[in-house]
């Protein structure tokens, strides 16, 4: 069995004032104990519901999101019954995939990945809709030139018919820039509480042995819009300084390092971590003078990778992928709006 790729995008990352609503279609075919339809919704990187092949009903996965229901009380049932319309067509998609591939058996992935961005300060939106087979880019909707981009060649039939749909992209801007900022507006409000909240994190100084990297690492901060980085007297560090991804805890919190270079004969009192965090006024600064060694990494970055690698695949987080039958219909906004249901792939 060939090695299997999901590929991670770390795309469109939030700036400090900017919230996202996500949502991911992942079918599969060969992958044990792994459902073959699952959607997945997120708001601000923080799961908001599921509906897979194997419980074919849609769910919350937070408490306040169970507000989508008290003003439309067929919230979860039109959701369910999404999950379940779709179920079908992405499994022939796939099946269609492996066709312009020249692909059988074995293991393959189908994700597509659409969404968009808010900032609630200028009131900006981004919109954007991505597919991948296999774990590679295969289309991609441009929102400024109105166009699709097909980095295959095998994906070149599907975006001149889509190109060629002037309804089809009107509708696709209307969604991205209207719609999904719509509703994602009303999901930051529901989940006020937990997504406009501040935390800040515990922060340790971790080295292996005298002559390795210094390790600055910081965990259980929320939201992941934050920054760290070395100074050395009161000056930013940008040299010798190893900045790594912010990652996911597994109780919602967030944790990133930053590895700095120095000799063992350098003076350490010179040097400071400075954690900022967005929404926090004063920046938490840790001296460098003792410093604790582990025999490594942190165990919690660790921790964050394992947890990532089962969110990735559990959720399927960053989409990449689609090929879609003859006639099949665009898998709905979050309101099953139908001004977005419109056929993606027309006959000739």
């Amino acid at each position: 069995m060939r090695k299997v790729i999901f590929l991670l995008c770390l795309c469109h990352a939030a700036s400090a004032v900017t919230h996202s609503l996500k949502y991911f279609y992942t079918a599969s075919t060969g992958v044990p104990n792994f459902p073959e339809f699952v959607i997945v919704g997120l708001v601000d990187e923080l799961q908001i519901d599921n509906c897979d092949s194997n419980t074919r009903r849609a769910e919350p996965k937070q408490d306040w999101m169970n507000k989508a229901a008290e003003k439309d009380p067929q919230y979860w049932e039109r959701q369910t019954e999404t999950c379940k319309g779709h179920q079908q067509v992405f499994k022939s998609n796939l099946e269609v995939a492996k066709q312009r591939f020249n692909q059988t058996g074995d293991v393959h992935i189908f994700q597509w990945m659409y969404g968009c961005e808010w900032d609630d300060v200028t009131d900006e939106v981004k919109g954007y809709d991505q597919h991948g087979y296999n774990g590679e880019d295969f289309l991609s909707f441009d929102l400024k030139t109105e166009t699709w981009v097909a980095p295959k060649q095998q994906a070149v039939i599907t975006k001149h018919k889509w190109d060629n749909d002037k309804a089809l992209i009107a509708g696709q801007k209307h969604y991205l820039t209207q719609i999904c900022p719509e509703w994602l507006k009303k999901y930051v409000n529901y989940g006020r509480s937990v997504l406009l909240r501040t935390e800040l994190p515990s922060v340790s100084l971790l080295q292996k042995t005298p002559s390795s990297p210094v390790s600055c690492h910081a965990t259980g901060f929320y939201p992941d819009r934050a920054t760290l980085f070395w100074r050395k007297d009161g000056e930013d560090l940008h040299e010798d300084v190893d900045l790594g991804e912010i990652l996911p805890n597994h109780d919602g919190t967030f944790q990133m390092s930053a590895d700095l270079k120095l000799s063992s004969a350098e003076d350490r009192t010179r040097y400071d971590c400075v954690f900022q965090l967005s929404g926090v006024k004063d920046d938490l600064v840790t001296k460098l003078d003792k410093v604790r060694s582990n025999g490594g990494k942190p165990t919690g970055i660790i921790a964050a990778v394992v947890v990532l690698g089962l969110v990735l695949i559990a959720g399927m987080i960053c989409g990449v992928v689609i090929y879609r039958k003859k006639n099949a219909k665009r898998p709905p906004s979050p309101v099953n709006n139908a001004d977005v249901l419109e056929e993606l792939n027309p006959g000739s």
